[in-house]
């Protein structure tokens, strides 16, 4: 007898449809009632969340892990969440994010100017700190002007801290980067060099009025001191450094952002020192706008003029000539055209596109 003429129909093994034996809904919960946090830092794959004290809960430092459904979905310093799981910030507990709130800003930033790819450097911001020395580094008005297009792009206010001018020339206008910039009338803070790396108490109480109650993000190269004014105003015990001998930059002692609590409400977003500030992500026009001193001038261009040239029907420069930008009118142009250029990928600004020089 053939062996398969002895099986029958009840020998016969069926594999149950696993896909249609689980009913499953299409709702998915909102979590509108998970406990609010905001992301203060991001490390490996965990979060480091802050709760803020509701009645008789305390403030909390909680970590947290991404959903999987979130997997996709960035999560970045400043981030407010919402978190279920184990909050008590107990030793050992992991919390579950399961939701990012709207954001109400996002400051970007590009590995160069032609690099599609946009770095998040933080969420929620209201206030950019662009931190440069007047020397020890050497200060380079270019990168100041890509870190104020980066923030009117995004909407973020600027203030401009300029520390060590005790080494310049001039203390009252180190490098002349007071000059330079007064015609945009945002926010300037000049601080002395202090061999113990402290600030003065007239630098401390200043920036303090300015970060009261907002959250402000802090960039600039290494070794400028940012870490030293956090440091200061914030009691947190972040790593100082110098500048190297040799190349003349700062060494990188912030190895990651990490959002400090400044008294009363505020929050300071201390960044890793950056070399390089590409703006791929900003479209040229958002460009000019960070130049408000030039913008007016603008009104008299040609339809479609990229401000590169009076040839071009470029009305720029008839308006600096004029006077109406002021003393530093021409400087100030030349470095909104070094922008552009690096924007559209000239070769012969491939130096001032890493180095954010003027």
């Amino acid at each position: 007898m053939n062996r398969w003429d002895s099986w029958d129909e009840s020998r016969v093994r069926v594999r149950p449809n696993k896909r249609g034996s689980r009913p499953r809904t299409k709702e998915t919960p909102d979590y509108s009632d998970a406990e609010l946090a905001r992301v203060v830092q991001v490390d490996r794959g965990r979060y480091t969340c802050f709760l803020e004290a509701r009645g008789s809960a305390p403030d909390r430092v909680v970590t947290a892990m991404r959903a999987k459904a979130l997997r996709r979905s960035p999560v970045v310093p400043g981030d407010m969440v919402r978190l279920v799981g184990d909050t008590s910030a107990t030793a050992g507990t992991l919390a579950r994010l399961v939701r990012v709130e709207e954001r109400r800003t996002l400051l970007r930033r590009s590995a160069d100017d032609t690099d599609e790819a946009e770095r998040v450097i933080v969420a929620n911001a209201d206030q950019l700190l662009i931190v440069v020395a007047s020397a020890d580094p050497e200060p380079r008005t270019g990168f100041i002007d890509r870190a104020l297009a980066a923030a009117y792009d995004a909407g973020v206010e600027p203030i401009l801290l300029i520390t060590k001018a005790d080494l310049a020339e001039d203390p009252t206008d180190p490098a002349g980067l007071v000059s330079h910039y007064l015609e945009l009338e945002f926010p300037i803070v000049i601080s002395g060099h202090e061999e113990q790396q402290q600030l003065s108490r007239v630098t401390l109480d200043r920036l303090g009025e300015l970060l009261a109650g907002q959250v402000t993000v802090l960039i600039g190269h290494s070794g400028v001191g940012k870490s030293t004014m956090v440091n200061a105003l914030t009691g947190a015990d972040r790593a100082t450094g110098g500048v190297n001998a040799v190349t003349g930059r700062g060494r990188h002692t912030s190895s990651s952002a990490v959002a400090l609590r400044v008294d009363p409400d505020g929050w300071v977003v201390d960044t890793p020192g950056v070399r390089s500030f590409g703006l791929a992500h900003v479209h040229p026009d958002a460009v000019l706008a960070a130049f408000e001193d030039l913008v007016e001038g603008s009104a008299s261009c040609e339809p479609g003029c990229l401000h590169e040239s009076p040839a071009g029907g470029c009305a720029l420069d008839a308006w600096v000539e004029q006077g109406h930008a002021g003393d530093n009118g021409p400087a100030r142009l030349s470095s909104l055209r070094n922008l552009l250029h690096s924007l559209s990928g000239s070769p012969e600004d491939e130096r001032e596109k890493r180095l954010g020089a003027p």
